[in-house]
């Protein structure tokens, strides 16, 4: 396998000044290890992302400082959450011959016939565990096979994962890595969806419309119970109307 390499300098800019360094593409870092010395580097951005893809945080690289050469895992990587770029990173010096402790990415292999058949999608619950190797052992990433997944809701551990001689698994064997979830299908989406529109709708139009409200000590109006009393036939239209508005009075008996 070739060696992964990557140049970095001492650094003497501490601080707040950092930024001054992330400004002209410079990676600001930290060298340390077990009876190392801690020691503040820089390395490029460009270099460093390229070799940070590769090597990820499992795979020695060697640090060229100065005329040394020093065998380091990535650790510590810090991003930018707008622009997505490391803005700091350790490096852990390692003793070859000396076993370390590492996260290891878990991957999944094979076809599972449960997926095949559509009988549920798989749900990977665990994506890295904790193993131990010596630093030029450490693999890359374990794999996991899933071809015997057939049913719904069968699972897969840790201590299903493939092992690799002179690599121990630390992680509880017993922790779910993967298994076989209910399907969802698009036309259980669509509904979901609808229901749940048509419920929001329902919702804004209860919202909008004007509730009745009762004015304290109002009585509401009635009919009267008698009929208007009827004018003479005989008399015009206007003055109908006015007999109609006036009560009858009655000539006083001489």
């Amino acid at each position: 396998m070739t060696a992964i390499q990557l140049k970095a300098q001492k650094r003497t800019i501490t601080g707040r000044k950092v930024k001054k360094l992330r400004k002209e593409g410079i990676v600001p870092g930290n060298i340390f290890g077990k009876k190392v010395t801690s020691q503040a580097v820089s390395v490029n951005l460009i270099d460093f992302s390229k070799v940070y893809k590769k090597a990820g945080e499992t795979q020695i690289v060697e640090l060229l400082l100065d005329k040394e050469t020093r065998p380091v895992l990535i650790k510590n990587v810090q991003m930018n959450p707008l622009l997505g770029k490391p803005i700091h990173a350790d490096f852990f010096q390692v003793n070859l011959k000396e076993k370390i402790k590492a996260k290891v990415p878990v991957v999944l292999s094979g076809n599972a016939p449960a997926v095949v058949q559509k009988i549920g999608l798989l749900l990977q619950t665990l994506n890295e565990v904790e193993a131990e190797a010596l630093p030029t052992d450490l693999p890359e990433k374990l794999t996991l096979d899933v071809s015997t997944l057939a049913q719904l809701d069968q699972e897969l551990k840790v201590a299903d994962i493939k092992k690799i001689p002179g690599v121990e698994i630390l992680s509880d064997k017993n922790l779910t890595v993967v298994k076989v979830g209910t399907l969802v299908s698009k036309e259980a989406e669509a509904l979901a969806k609808e229901e749940e529109a048509a419920a929001a709708q329902a919702k804004a139009a209860a919202a909008a419309a004007p509730e009745a409200t009762a004015i304290p000590g109002a009585e509401t109006p009635e009919k009267s119970a008698e009929p208007a009393k009827a004018a003479p036939a005989d008399l015009p239209a206007g003055k109908a109307g006015a007999a109609a508005a006036k009560p009858a009075t009655e000539k006083p008996t001489k």
